[in-house]
This record gives C-alpha cells, sequence and structure tokens, in this order.
C-alpha cells in the first residue's frame, strides 16, 4: 500500500461581515473569505466595509465576492470599490457572460437529485461551487446530500462543494467527494454573520485531516 499525497483542500468560509471573523477564520487555516453582496442577506457587507476588512488581511487569502442573481454591472461596481480575488456567480447567465471579468469566476449551481451535470460542459470558469439544497418529504425537511452528482460533475472542473455542512460531516463529505474544496457558512456560526470560534476550529481541523492522504493498494504484475 502507497500513501499519495492530495493537493490542499481549498476552504472557503463565507458569511464575513467583521474584521475579528476574517483574522479568526485565516489564523485556523482557511485559504478563503466570502462577502454576501445581496442586500437582503443577513450577512450583507457594504463595499466599504469589505474593503476595510479585506485591507487588514493577509495577500494570500483569496477575498471571494458572492452574488445572487445580481446583474453584471452591479458585480463590476463592486469591483471597482473592493479588491476581490474572484467573484462567485448565481446567476441565469449563460457561460458567455462570465468571460468579462478580471479576476476568477467560480458559478455557482444550487444542487439537488434533478440537476444535470451536463449544463456545467460549455463553462470555462475557475471553479464550480455546488450547493447542496434541502428537498422537503411532506412536513418534514430532512437533510439529503447528493454528493453523488458532486462526484460527476468532477468530469467538468474544480468542484467546491457547500450547504448543510458542520464539523460533524465534514470528514464524511470530504472522503466521498474529494473535491478540490468545500465552503461553510451557517454551520460555524453562532448567529447569522457571527462565527463560533469551537465550530470554526473543529470544521477546519476535520476537513483538513480527513485530506491529508489516500491510501491506493498498487498491485504489480
Amino acid at each position: 500500500m502507497m500513501m499519495f499525497p492530495l493537493q490542499e483542500l481549498f476552504i472557503k468560509i463565507c458569511g464575513i461581515t467583521n474584521l475579528v471573523d476574517a483574522k479568526l477564520a485565516c489564523s485556523f487555516g482557511a485559504n478563503a473569505v466570502g462577502f454576501v453582496f445581496g442586500q437582503s442577506s443577513d450577512r450583507y457587507v457594504s463595499p466599504e466595509r469589505a474593503a476595510a476588512i479585506i485591507a487588514d488581511l493577509p495577500e494570500h487569502i483569496s477575498k471571494i465576492g458572492v452574488f445572487e442573481n445580481a446583474s453584471p454591472q452591479y458585480v463590476q461596481s463592486i469591483l471597482k470599490l473592493v479588491p476581490l480575488s474572484a467573484v462567485q456567480l448565481l446567476c441565469n447567465n449563460g457561460p458567455d457572460d462570465l468571460v468579462d471579468f478580471d479576476v476568477s469566476v467560480i458559478k455557482q449551481f444550487q444542487l439537488n437529485q434533478s440537476f444535470d451535470t451536463e449544463v456545467m460542459r460549455n463553462y470555462l470558469v475557475d471553479a464550480f461551487l455546488l450547493k447542496n439544497q434541502n428537498e422537503e418529504v411532506g412536513n418534514q425537511l430532512p437533510k439529503k446530500y447528493h454528493w453523488d452528482i458532486a462526484i460527476k460533475a468532477k468530469e467538468y472542473g474544480r468542484i467546491i462543494i457547500s450547504g448543510g455542512l458542520n464539523p460533524n460531516n465534514i470528514e464524511d463529505a470530504v472522503r466521498f467527494v474529494q473535491p478540490y474544496g468545500v465552503d461553510v457558512c451557517v454551520g460555524v456560526e453562532r448567529s447569522p454573520g457571527k462565527l463560533d470560534k469551537s465550530l470554526l476550529r473543529t470544521f477546519i481541523s476535520n476537513a483538513r485531516n480527513e485530506n491529508l492522504y489516500y491510501a491506493e493498494d498498487m498491485e504489480y504484475e
């Protein structure tokens, strides 16, 4: 049995609203922080506040702007004010609409049992974020994870998995999917926009520990 090191797991902590939490995420080993620019969100952060937070963060940390159903014009207006490393876009725009940005682009898709990975084929982006969606059954809202579809989606590029992740299930998710990255928000919060130090530390530690090595049996003739 031989051991092969994996590429370091890309860990993004999303919904950052303050400098203390941003620095905490960085100190625990996150690779990226996400800022939500949708004004209807509980985690909305103004461009001015985001820029001020970013100014105090290490250069190697990726700063990602998160946009949902935002026009390209709105995204570009934020980019003029905030020194972002990448934009994460949940929108109905086609592949040709995502080529005019001067930063990296992460295309987000909502992941459910009916998601057809074929729609990803023509997108030339830096990564795909697949956000798992709970499916309602009767009056209950069970946790259903469609990681089998996420595995299939890896055919089309780098995959970041998201949605419903927390310190208790991140190891299983990483082990099963072996994604390029993971994204978490609610699973490490004590309230919207406020991180829980203990949950954050445990989440990143568990994700890193699971990603360190994988074993593969090698047979030689």
